[in-house]
């Protein structure tokens, strides 16, 4: 894996610099309005701007790329992210932290598209699943790191300035690559209508993942704060849950490889819902909110990759990329709605109604896979696609997960 990763290690090293100044923002931003005295649903609307953002930004970045190149294209949002971290010290209204959430999800989306296309570009067929998955590793590990800048929250300036200083250092690895930009193509689409007809449980479950982990990542934080732990138990609360998304996904998508991949479907969606549950329900508080908040990332993080799949097992070759990153979309939706009707849980039922809304999505995930299965016979095990890690980012992510080997349809 080693050998395989070095031709692109500058752009490994920026995306995980990045995300280590970046990937705590909407937990700080979250943690920061609570202080303030703002309720749920502002807290919320705050983080939906992000994802509006997030998704805005990866449709219509590329034509910036095709214009200026993806060196000066990365270097130009890097920039602006790093500004609009500082400005957040400006003051904390709610409608001005909204406009820089939504100009940090178009600058993220830029960064994602950069670096997933110049990644697809470097990357030979026989390495792309070893790239894929240093990808995946650099910007989890960031976020996860990055999560620790909530202790710096002591000092009003101190967590935006370090932010904005690490943010800038990313650039540094991508300005200075001796690698050629590649060109963009256009991005394969599938209709919306195609996606739900190829397989109704993998757009359903994508678009529940949406909504759970987009209410979780912007309320999170709060969530914790509200149990009545401290800034550095939060920081490795939500560092917890993101560690134990990367862990489960090897040994689910082994499973998923080897049995009907909607039954896996259904047991992490099951899982999904019982952490919800004692979360709400039970008020756990030290180790044991830990090791439920790891066990939730893990069942709710792969998801994702698992819906993908699934779709997949019932698409031609030649559909799979513009479905995964069909699906990216439906999942950023699913993101953006996720922070509004979690607010609103937290506004009308205290801090277990975080909880208790995603175990609600999650028992409706549940209740629609456990139908699908009587609806449609399994695919054959031997004609299942290989399950693949897949980052939540981009459309351009589906582009470097492609397999090199052309498989024909799969039976319905």
């Amino acid at each position: 894996m080693l050998r395989s990763v070095l031709p692109v290690q500058s752009l490994l090293l920026a995306i995980f610099i990045l995300m280590a100044g970046g990937g705590f923002m909407t937990s700080f931003v979250s943690v920061r309005l609570e202080a303030a005295g703002y309720r749920a649903p502002v807290i919320g609307l705050v983080t939906t701007a992000y994802f509006v953002g997030l998704t805005i930004g990866s449709l219509r970045v590329t034509r910036v790329i095709e214009r200026v190149g993806h060196i000066r294209t990365f270097s130009a949002v890097v920039s602006l992210l790093s500004a609009s971290t500082l400005a957040y010290a400006l003051g904390e209204s709610a409608a001005w932290w909204i406009l820089l959430r939504l100009v940090d999800g178009l600058c993220v989306a830029g960064v994602f598209v950069c670096l997933e296309s110049w990644l697809n570009e470097q990357a030979e067929p026989a390495t792309r699943g070893s790239v894929l998955a240093a990808y995946m590793i650099a910007l989890y590990a960031g976020q996860a790191v990055g999560q620790y800048l909530l202790n710096l929250d002591g000092a009003a300036m101190l967590p935006f300035v370090v932010a904005s200083i690490l943010m800038s250092l990313a650039v540094l690895p991508i300005s200075l690559t001796r690698m050629a930009s590649p060109v963009v193509g256009e991005q394969a689409k599938l209709s919306i209508e195609r996606l739900y007809t190829a397989s109704p449980l993998g757009f359903v479950g994508v678009a529940i993942t949406g909504l759970m982990l987009g209410a979780f990542y912007a309320l999170g934080a709060v969530y914790a704060q509200r149990q009545g732990m401290a800034l550095s138990q939060t920081a490795l609360f939500m560092s917890g849950v993101i560690a134990g998304g990367v862990a489960l996904q090897w040994p689910l998508g082994w499973l998923s490889d080897r049995y009907d991949r909607r039954r896996v479907i259904v047991g992490a969606l099951l899982g999904a819902m019982i952490v919800a549950v004692l979360l709400a329900a039970i008020s756990p508080s030290g180790a044991g909110l830990m090791a439920l908040g790891a066990l939730f990332g893990g069942l709710g993080f792969s998801l994702y990759p698992l819906c993908v799949g699934h779709t997949n097992d019932h698409l031609h070759a030649s559909e799979r990329v513009g479905a995964s990153g069909g699906l990216v979309l439906v999942y950023s939706v699913g993101a953006a709605l996720g922070p509004l009707t979690g607010s609103v849980a937290m506004l009308l039922l205290g801090p277990a109604g975080l909880f208790i809304w995603i175990g609600g999505c999650a028992a409706a995930g549940l209740g629609f896979a456990l139908w699908r299965q009587q609806r449609r016979a399994p695919v054959p095990e031997a004609q299942q696609q290989p399950y693949q890690l897949l980052p939540r980012t981009t459309p351009m992510a589906a582009q470097l997960a492609e397999a090199d080997d052309a498989v024909g349809p799969q039976p319905r």
